[in-house]
Order: C-alpha cells, then sequence, then structure tokens
C-alpha cells in the first residue's frame, strides 16, 4: 500500500472508532438531490465526492447501536453494546 492510502485508511478508522459521525451533515439531506449511487456499492457521489449511505444505524440511549446493511443476497447485522463488544453476523436468504 502507499503511505497516502494508509493514512486515509487510518485516519479513517480512528473516526469510525472514536463514534464520529461518517456522514456529514448536509450529506444526510442531499440523498436525493444530485446525488447519484453507484449500483452495488454502499457510497453516493455528491458534488464530485463520495460520501457514504445514509445506513440503517440505530442508536439506544446507553450508547450501544445495532446496523443493518445489504449486500447481495446477505443482510448483515453490526451491533454493539454499552460494554463495547462488537458483534457482527451475516444472514443470506
Amino acid at each position: 500500500m502507499t503511505s497516502p492510502f494508509r493514512f486515509i485508511l487510518a485516519a479513517g478508522m480512528a473516526a469510525l472508532g472514536l463514534g464520529l459521525a461518517a456522514v456529514p451533515a448536509g450529506a444526510q439531506g442531499q440523498a436525493g438531490r444530485g446525488c447519484t449511487s453507484p449500483p452495488g456499492l454502499n457510497y453516493m457521489i455528491c458534488n464530485g465526492q463520495r460520501v457514504p449511505k445514509p445506513g440503517t444505524r440505530v442508536t439506544a440511549a446507553d450508547g450501544s447501536w445495532r446496523e443493518e446493511t445489504r449486500q447481495g443476497n446477505c443482510i448483515v447485522v453490526r451491533e454493539k453494546t454499552a460494554t463495547d463488544e462488537y458483534k457482527e453476523s451475516r444472514r443470506c436468504d
């Protein structure tokens, strides 16, 4: 891997690890206006920039969350408890 790619990857992982929002506030409102989504991918292109699609993450008051993402015929369920236990499961129908 090239060093710029490693830096971007590390910064992205750090942002997710700190619980920062992955989707900018302006991108959520732009989901239907001028944004295109490549088929089968989990991001949108808004104003020439790659923006993650808003997910189906449900956050509880205690800080735990649950997220479901569709990948082809499968549904990936990611869960994190308030005690920072992470679980990921895949359900294919």
